[in-house]
């Protein structure tokens, strides 16, 4: 876990004149973003375009080069900034946190990563979103406060209720770059239930768009964007009804839990381009709008696909296979069990397969008139990281750090049954297990509570769990009680070796543990990916631990040829 569990949300309008580049992989460098159109065509308005940020500020987990960071889009737009005449970054969906209700002990916390989002938006210029259900899990008030640190506005023109004072005006009309834009945008934030907010109440999303879509025409808008917190299936509806939407931003009304969405493709409605991104930051929709000289100054523009849209179902596919890969190839390298040639055969898969993702992404001839051009960017480390928002990162985990040390000092695990077995530490195991020690302080769990130490996130109760042993289990550890049980240790993997410790018999410990353990606990999406336990479990194996002195683990087999890209090579192995 080298990043913070996901706390705030993200993005939406906000006018800075910016751009954004498609990242090709993992390990490649970001593309040139200011080139423009592949014509020498400077773009009017460039779009960005994030679903359901959800309180993702950051990933959170060990896997190498996960997607997602507040800070790496932060980098990317503030890197960019200028590629286009003018620019907007539009939202739909929940932003400010990951589930609809507050509660527990991490109340206080999760309410302090609104606040830090709220901070690192005001950074990136945030103009506004359509928002969802969890925006109000803090209250009323906190969302209008967090709208107001950022600088955004809430686009919901069907809503009544605090923080959303009807004004009479359905449709916001901002000039960019010497064009009108329209946007419009509805919500229906129900929980599971099908409760709303408290205090708010939901007029029909159709009609509400149709009248806001009529006032923004009527304001002179030349492009209108929707935006719209729906269940995709109400979305497409509308941008069938509503034949006037140039965009139409699709987020969900509701969110809950940690789950990473595959990603959805692009697709064309009668004029409306329909665009839905990954959530949790995952990937940015990029959309590059040129609009032709000779296009009317008091009426609205038409755009053709100049590229994006026809090949996004393919793309999203092969994006997908790519990533895989990468997840294999990061847990291979690490795996002293798999060849070095074999690891690199399946690099150079992934080569090829981001030159084929290269080739779909490559730009088709612009079209007459005005067109668009559509790109799903993902959110990567190699995008760098922005100075302002990586500061108000900091602050909240500093700000979590010492509440969390002071409110939890005297929580202390329940005590075990009687007859049942606590936790000693591996201090106490080492007593007869000195070899099996050995192996264990050359692995990464050795170290995990250093990760947390460095970072400010040792009290923080969104990380500390997998970072140390026995954590809420009866004699184990809490947020603050870990002295003898920090990092991953002997027993998290054989259980509590207090009754092993007295009787030193092996019915007392568990001998062989369950190598899915590891899985249900700490290694799962989206913390880790792509990960077989069976294989990491020898990764902890050495003489003296998990075999005898002297002795070899098994060869895993060579890693194979991703199933279904031609121009993978076999692997070299029999």
């Amino acid at each position: 876990m080298l990043r913070a569990s996901w706390p705030c949300a993200l993005l939406l309008s906000l006018l800075l004149g910016g751009g954004v580049a498609a990242c090709q992989g993992c390990g490649t460098a970001v593309p040139d973003a200011n080139s423009g159109d592949a014509s020498g065509a400077q773009p009017t308005i460039r779009l960005f375009l994030v679903s359901t940020l959800a309180g993702a500020m950051e990933p959170c987990g060990c896997t190498k080069d996960q997607l997602g960071g507040v800070d790496h889009l932060a980098a990317l737009v503030a890197r960019d900034r200028g590629v286009a005449r003018g620019a907007l970054v539009i939202g739909a969906g929940p932003l400010l946190f990951m589930d609809p209700v507050l509660d527990g002990d991490r109340a206080t916390q999760t309410a302090w990563k609104g606040d830090a989002l709220a901070a690192a938006l005001k950074e990136i210029g945030l103009a506004g979103w359509a928002p969802g259900y969890n925006d109000w899990a803090a209250g009323a008030e906190a969302l209008g406060k967090a709208a107001a640190t950022a600088g955004a506005q809430l686009f919901a023109t069907n809503l009544d209720g605090a923080p959303l004072a009807n004004q009479g005006a359905k449709a916001t009309v901002r000039e960019v770059a010497g064009v009108k834009v329209g946007i419009v945008g509805v919500s229906d934030p129900r929980n599971r239930a099908g409760g709303l907010p408290a205090g708010v109440t939901a007029r029909p999303s159709l009609d509400a768009m149709r009248a806001g879509v009529a006032e923004a025409k009527q304001k002179g808008a030349q492009v209108i964007v929707g935006v719209a917190a729906l269940p995709r299936g109400e979305a497409l509806r509308i941008a069938d009804e509503v034949g006037d939407l140039s965009l139409l931003l699709v987020g969900k009304p509701h969110e809950a839990g940690d789950i990473n969405d595959a990603p959805k493709s692009p697709e064309v409605v009668g004029k409306t381009l329909v665009v839905e991104t990954a959530n949790h930051l995952q990937t940015v929709g990029v959309v590059d709008l040129f609009v032709s000289p000779g296009s009317p100054a008091d009426g609205q523009i038409s755009f053709a696909d100049a590229g994006g849209v026809a090949r996004g179902e393919e793309l999203v596919a092969l994006s997908k296979r790519i990533r895989d890969l990468e997840a294999r190839i990061n847990g291979w390298e690490n795996d002293k069990n798999v060849k070095a040639e074999d690891v690199a055969a399946r690099k150079a898969d992934l080569a090829r397969m981001r030159a084929d993702k290269a080739a779909l992404e490559k730009p088709q001839p612009a079209p007459p008139g005005s067109y668009f051009r559509y790109s799903m960017v993902e959110v990567r480390a190699e995008l760098g990281v922005d100075d302002g928002v990586a500061k108000a990162m900091l602050a909240y985990y500093k700000r979590v750090n010492d509440h969390n040390k002071t409110a939890f000092a005297d929580r202390k695990p329940p005590p075990p049954d009687k007859g049942k077995a606590g936790y000693v530490g591996n201090e106490e195991c080492a007593t007869c297990h000195e070899d099996a020690k050995k192996v264990w302080d050359g692995t990464t769990h050795a170290h995990a509570y250093a990760t947390l130490e460095k970072e400010l996130k040792e009290f923080n109760l969104d990380c500390v769990g997998c970072h140390v042993t026995g954590y809420g289990k009866p004699g184990g550890s809490t947020v603050t009680f870990v002295e003898s049980l920090k990092n991953v240790g002997c027993e998290e993997c054989h259980g509590p070796g207090s009754l092993h410790a007295a009787s030193q018999l092996a019915k007392d410990i568990i001998k062989q543990p369950d190598p899915q353990a590891c899985a249900s606990a700490c290694h799962h999406p989206p913390h880790v990916e792509g990960f077989d336990p069976v294989a990491k479990m020898k990764l902890v194996l050495g003489p003296g631990h998990g075999m005898p002195l002297g002795g070899a683990p098994g060869a895993t087999g060579a890693p194979a040829a991703p199933t279904g890209t031609p121009s993978a090579k076999p692997s070299t192995r029999p």
